[in-house]
């Protein structure tokens, strides 16, 4: 049963008021090291030896640095908003239980003893399966490509069903999420039955990272997707017209194809996450466009993660300075272009969440997963869309979030047994509390906000909100991912992102990709040379890069 409808099942007639003048909240905060200056552990970007750092304040602006005894000193930029930063470190809620399950037990050194250990402090939000690094595309700011790598990495059908075996026994709780990725994941030649293969292992949300050109050229193909279980597309998406992508990606063409796989996936039934890439000084004027898209087809479009762009190879100091694009800069540029969400008001750490799936795991009797990464790592701000009005509202506007938060941590974790329906009574009569009723309109309540929470974790939710209230909840967050020149081993210990391995490990993001990078170890060791794989797929390939030419 919904919360919502649980809550006009038993009738409540109790009102409660916000309070006239909000008190000052201290919600618990993780066991990490809060204020500037402050001391962390980091690593030289040459020889990616641990090192100590210092991360301060100058000139209203949050830096590191950090000296190597072989190769110098290093300085880099964090945060571009000292007291945004320092916010962000305020609210983000307590550390997660860790894995119950570590896959390396005494581990001494992070990031070194990794997959998983048991110095990790939050288990998996989203996991991501890499199914290939073979792409249709040749991005200049990509990673994980065969072209750039020299080999082929592209795990077999039973080599994934093996790592999603291995995701569906972590404890306390498996990631409900499951990312397909690479390279590009829709060429791998057994891509729909590796989607059912993990439906029927019981991942609840199944999503893909993708150009979408496959999607956008074959309407037929997104449909099968979407019978095989898919739900979420995370698109690549830098902008909204063709010379940003010519930019990014190289390549023209590429914007009407974008806006083709959004119109597909609508008709398929498929949802869209919008992944846009931001790098200062060749695309940051788009971030406005592209919340503004998303809120224009919010019936298919469901959030955004803006990704500030982690310089994973050799950069020189002075390019890395002026395309150094961080968090805050996307919370100003978004209060700049848009208006709809302010900058130090409507932006939240991602933790800030995690009182929501506590009160969900009391309300279902089961565990949720909860987000419990470190504040550095990544922001958002929610906003309601009505599709029929499109007015747009934070959720900071409607909810007193620091007051609602507090309140609402310290009740699940309460030492008592509360039954489903007190507990969501309780979370009701909370969010009346902290309700601005003066600020709601087109038929906005209490009851459909807890509704809208619920649609986070819960799809059939969402789709029965869009329904019958008109409302969508969008989030517009931003994903910092960690390169050499930032690095921070107290977010590596809390990522909520992992990556699964065909040698039966767990990898977090941030060792994965960057810092040991156990991406480049493990594929050489599960891969073949490029030109081995060439003259056995000469036709594969030619028919994947040139497809979205017809």
């Amino acid at each position: 049963m919904a919360i919502g409808e649980l809550i006009r099942h038993l009738r409540n007639r109790a009102s409660a008021k916000r309070p006239a003048k909000l008190e000052a909240y201290y919600p618990p905060t993780q066991n990490v090291p809060i204020g500037l200056p402050k001391q962390v552990e980091s690593l030289c970007p040459e020889c990616r030896k641990l090192i100590p750092a210092e991360i301060l304040e100058r000139d209203g602006k949050v830096i590191m640095e950090k000296t190597c005894p072989e190769h110098g000193f290093v300085q880099d930029l964090i945060y571009s908003d000292a007291e945004l930063y320092k916010k962000g470190e305020r609210w983000t809620y307590e550390d997660g239980d860790g894995i119950l399950n570590p896959q390396v037990t005494g581990a001494k050194i992070c990031p070194d003893d990794c997959g998983l250990c048991d110095l990790h402090v939050s288990h998996a939000a989203l996991a991501n399966v890499d199914l290939t690094n073979r792409c249709n595309l040749r991005c200049p700011i990509c990673f994980a490509n065969a072209n750039v790598q020299g080999y082929v990495y592209e795990p077999t059908y039973e080599q994934v069903v093996e790592m999603l075996t291995t995701l569906r026994n972590m404890k306390p709780v498996f990631p409900p999420a499951v990312q397909f990725s690479g390279g590009e994941p829709t060429i791998h030649p057994q891509f729909l039955d590796i989607l059912k293969a993990a439906r029927s292992m019981g991942f609840s949300h199944i999503q893909i990272a993708s150009n979408g050109i496959r999607i956008a050229k074959d309407f037929e193909f997104a449909r099968k997707c979407r019978e095989a279980g898919l739900y979420t597309v995370y698109l690549q998406f830098d902008g909204t017209g063709d010379e940003v992508y010519q930019k990014t990606r190289g390549l023209s063409g590429l914007w009407e194809l974008k806006a083709k796989a959004v119109e597909n996936a609508r008709k398929s039934g498929l949802r869209i996450v919008l992944v846009p890439t931001i790098i200062k000084t060749i695309n940051d004027d788009q971030v406005g466009n592209i919340l503004q898209f998303a809120i224009d087809n919010s019936d298919v479009i469901s959030g955004i993660s803006y990704q500030p762009v982690a310089f994973t190879g050799r950069i020189s100091t002075e390019d890395r300075q002026r395309q150094r694009y961080t968090l805050s800069d996307l919370a100003q540029d978004i209060e700049r272009q848009t208006g709809y969400l302010k900058a130090r008001e409507d932006w939240y750490p991602l933790s800030v969440t995690s009182p929501f799936s506590k009160l969900l795991s009391a309300i279902w009797k089961y565990e949720v997963a909860k987000i419990t990464s470190h504040a550095d790592c990544g922001i958002g701000g929610y906003i309601f869309v009505n599709s029929k009005t499109k007015s747009v509202t934070p959720i900071t506007k409607l909810i007193d979030i620091e007051g609602f938060t507090t309140e609402l941590n310290k009740l699940v974790k309460q030492k008592i047994s509360h039954i489903r329906a007190l507990t969501a009574l309780s979370a009701q009569h909370l969010l009346k509390k902290f309700f601005r009723e003066e600020e709601a309109k087109d038929g906005m309540t209490p009851e459909i906000c807890l509704e809208l929470f619920q649609g986070i974790v819960d799809k059939e939710a969402q789709k029965r909100i869009e329904l019958i209230y008109n409302w969508n909840m969008l989030l517009v967050g931003g994903m910092h991912f960690q390169d050499s020149y930032n690095y921070n081993i107290d977010r590596v210990k809390r990522c909520s992102i992992h990556y699964a391995a065909p040698n039966g490990k767990i990898y977090p993001f941030c060792t994965y990709n960057s810092g040991p990078v156990f991406r480049e170890k493990i594929e050489r060791q599960f891969s073949m040379p490029l030109e081995e794989w060439r003259r056995r797929h000469r036709e594969m390939e030619e028919a994947d890069y040139f497809f979205y030419r017809q």
